[in-house]
């Protein structure tokens, strides 16, 4: 897992070069811009995708965990809690394509707003959406990069 701000995104290359190319994307013109459409940046290796949805305090939602894509999450507007959690401990409940969701325990929360960023690469487990106060609107942009 990284966080980080978007200044930083560039000390992040050399670890893949699709996490490369996503990271250089990682501008403010970017996120703003971003489309509700899937938007194919290298096929399947690489895509993003805008959602315009609301928070939610529901504690009881799934986790989630890939494993062959990396997710890459910021802001364009709101703010949200990402619940973590380690790898290999979710308790597996459902799963469709390369997303596995399931139940596990909260080990610690990341906070994303406008010019922050979130890593989460394969086998790390995560619970987006989250509200923050209270439930609120938000613009999430999110990168999916396939590493394996």
């Amino acid at each position: 897992m990284i966080y980080a701000q978007l200044a930083d995104a560039p000390r992040y290359r050399g670890i893949h070069p699709m996490l490369d190319r996503a990271l250089a994307l990682l501008t403010p013109e970017y996120i703003a811009a971003a489309s509700t459409q899937r938007t194919e940046l290298e096929g399947e290796a690489l895509f993003v995708t805008r959602f315009d949805v609301e928070s939610v305090t529901d504690e009881s939602r799934f986790f989630e965990r890939h494993e062959r894509y990396l997710d890459i999450f910021t802001l364009a507007e709101g703010r949200e809690r990402v619940d973590i959690a380690p790898a290999g401990t979710l308790e597996l409940k459902e799963q469709r394509g390369d997303y596995f969701g399931g139940v596990c325990e909260t080990r610690q929360s990341v906070l994303l707003t406008p010019g922050s960023f979130l890593v989460l690469f394969p086998g790390d487990a995560h619970r987006p959406g989250m509200a923050v106060e209270g439930p609120e609107k938000l613009s999430r942009v999110v990168f999916k990069v396939q590493i394996a």
